[in-house]
């Protein structure tokens, strides 16, 4: 059987189990740990999250995500990978009621690549210099095939503890042995530049509303200032403090829309000392002042 008709085929069983486990519009958490499924009818407005180390695959229709000035498109014949935790903008470009977006993602530890790269025992392949910390794949038949056979444990959840763990591994081999396998794996090496970046990345979101003290990042990670500048900024696309204000602005804006939180209030708890401060940056990333933002974002849902 051709890979093109293995792909096929596995594509037409991932439509079917996503719509039978995610049989209505929205995100769905399910039994095996760390994968979702996502089900939209229309086009979405563009909503920002941090995401953690994990794969996407879409089943049907098409995604577009953003980080700082850079798109990635992915729809069936892609997949997109995230090595490290980046604040993005996705959106829902390809959807209709008759043919909706249907996706999946799995989140990981990135200590499983480097225990798979130690398994796989051959040398690692990693750049001198940190790469992007996300990078769009072709799919492959074996690949798809795994996700499939995962997937099909929500039909079986009694067997989810013991097999869903070995079939996550699996997926994430045929991630390696993907084309990009040695951009991924840098980021689990300890000691490379990748490793050091993803750890002051780690600090970053864990304590994204205190001050940020760009030189004592550096010292922690044992590295340079304006070493630590430069490698930040080839794998997240900006700066430390863009990064710490992308993610300040992230949480604010869901704190506004699922927890009613008045704009002032949300700008001191994600660490903004001065509202007004808060109001332009805010509107200098999503187009429009906070809360005229939110109501638009709520319109948006409720006519949906």
């Amino acid at each position: 059987m051709s890979d093109s008709v293995r792909i096929e085929q596995a594509m037409k069983q991932l439509t079917a189990l996503i719509l039978r486990h995610a049989p209505a519009t929205g995100t769905h958490q399910t039994a095996v740990p760390h994968l979702t499924l996502m089900h939209a009818t229309g086009m979405s407005e563009p909503l920002g999250s941090v995401y953690k180390p994990s794969i996407c695959v879409v089943a049907q229709g098409a995604k577009m995500s953003t980080l700082a000035d850079e798109s990635y498109r992915y729809d069936p014949s892609t997949y997109v990978v995230t090595s490290v935790e980046l604040p993005v903008i996705s959106k829902v470009i390809e959807a209709s009621p008759a043919v909706p977006y249907l996706s999946l993602k799995l989140s990981f530890d990135i200590d499983i690549i480097l225990d798979l790269v130690h398994a796989m025992d051959q040398p690692i392949q990693s750049p001198v210099n940190p790469t992007r910390g996300i990078m769009l794949n072709r799919t492959s038949p074996e690949l798809l095939e795994a996700i499939v056979r995962l997937l099909q444990l929500l039909d079986r959840p009694i067997d989810i503890p013991i097999l869903s763990p070995l079939i996550i591994r699996e997926i994430l081999y045929r991630v390696l042995q993907g084309g990009q396998g040695g951009l991924i794996q840098q980021f689990a090496v300890l000691g490379s530049q990748a490793h050091s970046i993803a750890t002051a990345i780690r600090q970053i979101v864990r304590q994204y509303d205190e001050p940020l003290e760009i030189e004592q990042l550096a010292k922690s990670v044992n590295m340079s200032t304006s070493a630590f500048h430069k490698h930040f900024k080839r794998v997240t696309a900006m700066s430390p403090l863009q990064y710490q204000k992308t993610i300040r602005l992230q949480n604010a804006r869901h704190l506004m829309l699922a927890e009613s939180f008045h704009a002032s209030d949300a700008a001191f708890r994600v660490g903004y000392e001065s509202p007004s401060q808060f109001s332009r940056e805010y509107a200098r990333m999503y187009g429009r002042p906070p809360m005229l933002d939110i109501q638009e974002l709520r319109n948006s849902v409720t006519s949906s």
